[in-house]
């Protein structure tokens, strides 16, 4: 039997690993104060259950950009899948379509956006940053296109990559042999050195990415693809509007799992502002700390279509390759589907505020998490 929570994977998977790897994978920036609270948020609220309901069928089903999903589970946008596992964005594709989870690859994928494509058989969408080379952007759209992704997801928190303190310590580089196979070489030159004390990744982006992006910049992307674009990166009410004025489809809310701004809003605290922002019709996407099915509960009651899951995706696909990936998706919906019927809510409609309460205030909420402490030994006096 393998593990039966994310939470044994991930410690399967760093025991597989090289340190430096587990290091880019799972640091944050900063002190991590902002990658250890999107863990934390979810504590603070309680599920009410409802009771006598039909709960014989439950439906994990949602619908999205025009797709219906068996699942509102994603794969987050990821760079260098290969890293773990010698498959790399190939068996994350396969394992999305058995799972009937949306895909999102990333610009840095270590396999080819066509060869992403052929081994998907679900919802595929492409993540991009903005490049100071728009032809190689113009040129990523086209070929997306062609190959049949289905949506963009441009990352807008990232004018520049946050201090990631584990990789600096690390001196950490992309191996040579793993590559952003669908960038010119000389594009990605950067990410592959570094220094003690330097990251091959903050190099590589203070080189390529263009900071003087502004919201008047989507209408360039907008004229050279007709399919639907996302904002990842969206954290506030001020920005979800101005997203919806200027079209976006979708937004996730995303403080970059942790890696750009410490100390900002933890992902799921900033879902309901940015959800009271947004027209019906743009629906709100999370990433940021889900590892439960409860986790997504409480996020879709908060008024998310979907959730985007990243590292738990990269466990499994170390440790097991496809059927980690499969096995990691599989349980979060399984975990979804039997919270639904313990809540008396047997469809994600049915998921709304009047699904929570805040945790009570008697116990903080991380000591509410562990429970009480367990007797040792009679006190002495």
């Amino acid at each position: 039997m393998g593990p039966l929570t994310l939470a044994g994977m991930a410690r399967t998977a760093r025991d597989q690993l090289p340190p430096e790897i587990w290091d880019f994978i799972e640091g944050g920036s900063g002190a991590e104060r902002t990658l250890a609270s999107n863990r934390e948020m979810f504590g603070h609220y309680a599920l009410r259950p409802r009771t006598l309901v039909d709960v014989s069928t439950c439906s994990t089903a949602v619908p999205l950009l025009g797709t219906e999903l068996r699942t509102p589970v994603g794969i987050a946008p990821m760079a260098y899948h290969r890293l773990v596992h010698s498959d790399g964005e190939t068996a994350t594709a396969r394992a999305a379509g058995r799972a009937g989870a949306l895909l999102v690859a990333g610009i840095f994928a270590s396999r080819t956006l066509e060869s992403i494509a052929a081994a998907a058989t679900g919802p595929l969408w492409l993540q991009l940053y903005w490049l100071r080379r728009r032809d190689a952007l113009a040129a990523l759209v086209e070929r997306a296109e062609a190959a049949g992704f289905t949506a963009l997801m441009l990352t807008v928190d990232a004018p520049r990559i946050g201090r990631r303190l584990r990789d600096l310590r690390n001196g950490f580089a992309v191996p040579p042999q793993i590559r952003a196979v669908n960038l010119d070489p000389e594009l990605m030159a950067a990410s592959h050195h570094a220094d003690a004390g330097s990251s091959g990744i903050a190099d590589h982006a203070l080189e390529q990415f263009d900071p003087s992006l502004t919201w008047s910049d989507l209408a360039w992307l907008r004229e050279r693809s007709r399919l639907p674009l996302v904002l990842k990166g969206i954290l506030t009410a001020e920005d979800a509007r101005l997203a919806a004025e200027h079209g976006v489809d979708a937004v996730v809310v995303s403080n970059h799992g942790g890696r750009q701004l410490d100390g900002a809003l933890p992902a799921l605290a900033a879902l309901p502002e940015v959800v009271a922002a947004l027209p019906p019709s743009v629906p709100a996407l999370l990433d940021g700390g889900v590892r439960t099915g409860t986790d997504i509960a409480v996020a879709l009651a908060l008024g998310a279509r979907a959730v985007l899951v990243g590292r738990p995706v990269l466990w499994g696909l170390a440790t097991e390759g496809e059927a980690g990936v499969v096995r990691v998706l599989d349980l979060l919906r399984d975990e979804l589907e039997h919270a639904l019927a313990l809540l008396g809510r047997p469809t994600l409609a049915d998921l709304d505020r009047t699904a929570l309460a805040p945790w009570p205030t008697t116990l903080p909420p991380e000591e509410a998490r562990r429970g009480p402490a367990r007797p040792t030994e009679r006190p002495t006096t």
